[in-house]
């Protein structure tokens, strides 16, 4: 693909071959973009992990001070007690057995699915729909709580539910590129505390192998894991 002039200027203003601190990339990251839209900001982070070992598939949530810039879309599937919990927490469908059907139906116009325990029997079966599409609830991102209320309030004010890929790598979004430079920042060191506090105790060796941050058409730009304050080696 022929690059623009546009986009030559703008790869050639990151380096391949050098570590950034994790401030300036969050500049960088906001001057390398070429989209004319509110870009997505990605954190891709390559963990020293074997994730095929149940005991080293790293899965989890942070709560992003400044949010993805996206609003989530969230259904809850629960019982008639704690419907009303949920939809004044702000959950955008509410309900269980007409969303299982519509769900089985093909309809998946959500972004965030969380569930009563009490309820998780009768959800099972659309698992094979929602698991693939890294959307089932689940007790360690949080999803899974008698408390949905709590749940929806803390995913709208921007929560992130993440989980290590086969080939042990974290993506998560970190913000958008109308974010300044220092919110940018901030979300993705809380994001990589949250996962250097997750460091399975049977993972050997260097456990931040790699931090690319990009926006959607950027070049990606490689962060030196040491500029962030509390990381694991």
């Amino acid at each position: 693909m022929k690059l623009t002039k546009k986009r030559k200027a703008i790869a050639g203003k990151v380096d391949a071959n050098k570590l950034y601190t994790l401030p300036d990339a969050a500049k960088l990251v906001k001057e390398t973009t070429t989209c004319k839209f509110d870009a997505s900001v990605d954190l891709h982070i390559q963990l020293g992990i074997d994730p095929k070992k149940a005991d080293q598939a790293v899965r989890g949530t942070a709560a992003l001070p400044h949010g993805t810039g996206k609003t989530k879309r969230v259904l809850v599937l629960t019982s008639p007690d704690k419907e009303e919990d949920a939809k004044k927490a702000g959950a955008d469908f509410v309900g269980l057995e007409e969303f299982v059907q519509k769900i089985e139906q093909g309809w998946i116009d959500f972004d965030v699915v969380i569930a009563s325990p009490n309820v998780m029997a009768k959800i099972a079966k659309i698992g094979k729909i929602l698991g693939p599409r890294n959307l089932m609830p689940n007790p360690k991102s949080g999803t899974v709580t008698p408390d949905v209320g709590k749940a929806v309030e803390e995913v709208k004010k921007g929560k992130i539910a993440f989980k290590v890929d086969k080939f042990g790598i974290v993506h998560s979004s970190v913000g958008r590129v109308s974010f300044s430079a220092q919110q940018i920042n901030e979300n993705a060191e809380t994001l990589l505390q949250v996962l250097a506090k997750m460091k399975p105790a049977t993972a050997k060796g260097v456990y931040f192998k790699g931090i690319s941050m990009a926006s959607t058409m950027s070049p990606g730009i490689n962060v030196d894991s040491k500029s962030v304050a509390g990381l694991a080696s």
